[in-house]
């Protein structure tokens, strides 16, 4: 084997090693990815029901409600709206008509089941995500929705 030859495969080796790598990896990781959807998304792409996901839009007035620590309210980007629900005790932030991001699954019954309840840090912050929906859907208003962080 020529010295030429013998650099091609070490070199070929460590591609195939690294290839190997990236594919433990991103199989380790598939189950952890959690991906972000407005209420109009994940209508239209049908999501399972248990499969995490980050529901993301305005609080929609008149619609939270609580009981002891359950708190039900309904998350809307102005095309469609989600039923959700939230067991703990939500931000302090947290009020109808801000931008919420929910991490959670559908249930079966059809109502986002939320995990966690991110709520705008302040009267100017609203998530990246959460706006572009609003703008696609025509119902972005900065005046009262804060702007988009950067």
């Amino acid at each position: 084997m020529t010295r030429k030859q013998k650099r091609l495969a070490v070199i070929a080796g460590l591609a195939v090693v690294l290839a190997i790598a990236a594919g433990l990896v991103l199989t380790a990781l598939r189950d952890q990815i959690v991906f972000f959807y407005s209420p109009t998304d994940m209508v239209e792409r049908a999501v399972a029901p248990g499969h995490p996901v980050r529901l993301g839009g305005l609080v929609k007035d008149d619609s939270w409600t609580r009981e002891g620590q359950e708190n039900r309210f309904v998350v809307t980007d102005g095309g469609m709206d989600v039923q959700a629900r939230y067991i703990g005790i939500l931000p302090d932030l947290f009020r109808e008509g801000q931008g919420v991001v929910a991490e959670g699954s559908l249930g079966p019954d059809g109502i986002f089941e939320a995990t966690n309840v991110l709520a705008k840090h302040d009267e100017n912050y609203v998530p990246r995500e959460v706006v572009e929906a609003l703008k696609a859907q025509g119902e972005w208003r900065p005046e009262g929705g804060g702007a988009p962080a950067s």
